[in-house]
């Protein structure tokens, strides 16, 4: 797997900051920790959603390599049957459900309802994105909070501070956290922030 393609990762041993960059990089690095004897738990996130990254770290550093190139490596499209629409321009034909006057006001739009489902789905993405974004920046903040740092002191006021956006009480109360969870944690944070407030 090209690292330039790999997802970016960050590797904690218990709350010691091990490794981050790309899912390759991030795996070794894990690997020789465990080789090594570490205390653990040893638990790999992805950086930008802060999902668990599973890895097999059995056998040689190349067998884990080889494992993570197989399970990450992206499926191939099965080729769709060919129907109504318009396959060479991408369009697939889908079933969808409405009700008979959601029917009746799609019809009356011009193009017909599905030029009409394309520009309102185009329409959501454009005015939603900033609100996606922010939405998923402040989950990826409170799920990687949740698990490294739930069972540390002041967790419960430091998640509402966080969700309040009051960044003063937040920085007070993860003071005292372990410097490498607390470091990536304020970089989460102040990314969380800063999408809610460019989402309004």
């Amino acid at each position: 797997m090209p690292t330039q393609d790999a997802p970016g990762c960050i590797a904690f041993d218990g709350h010691r900051l091990i490794a981050s960059g790309p899912l390759p990089e991030v795996a070794l690095a894990a690997k020789q920790a465990l080789d090594a004897g570490a205390q653990g738990p040893l638990l790999v996130f992805d950086e930008a959603s802060s999902q668990p990254v599973e890895i097999d770290f059995r056998g040689t550093p190349k067998q884990v390599l080889a494992r993570l190139a197989r399970t990450t490596a992206a499926p191939v499209p099965a080729t769709a049957p060919r129907g109504p629409g318009r396959p060479r321009l991408g369009v697939v034909a889908r079933e969808v459900t409405l009700l008979p006057r959601h029917w009746d006001w799609l019809n009356r739009q011009p193009g017909g309802a599905s030029a009409a489902l394309r520009r309102l789905v185009e329409d959501a993405r454009r005015t939603g994105t900033a609100r996606e974004q922010a939405r998923l920046a402040g989950e990826s903040t409170d799920r990687f909070m949740r698990v490294m740092a739930g069972d540390l002191p002041d967790y419960e006021e430091a998640s509402r501070a966080f969700w309040r956006g009051n960044r003063k009480d937040f920085a007070r109360l993860v003071r005292g956290w372990p410097a490498d969870v607390r470091s990536h944690l304020l970089d989460l944070a102040a990314r969380a922030w800063d999408a809610m407030a460019a989402a309004g």
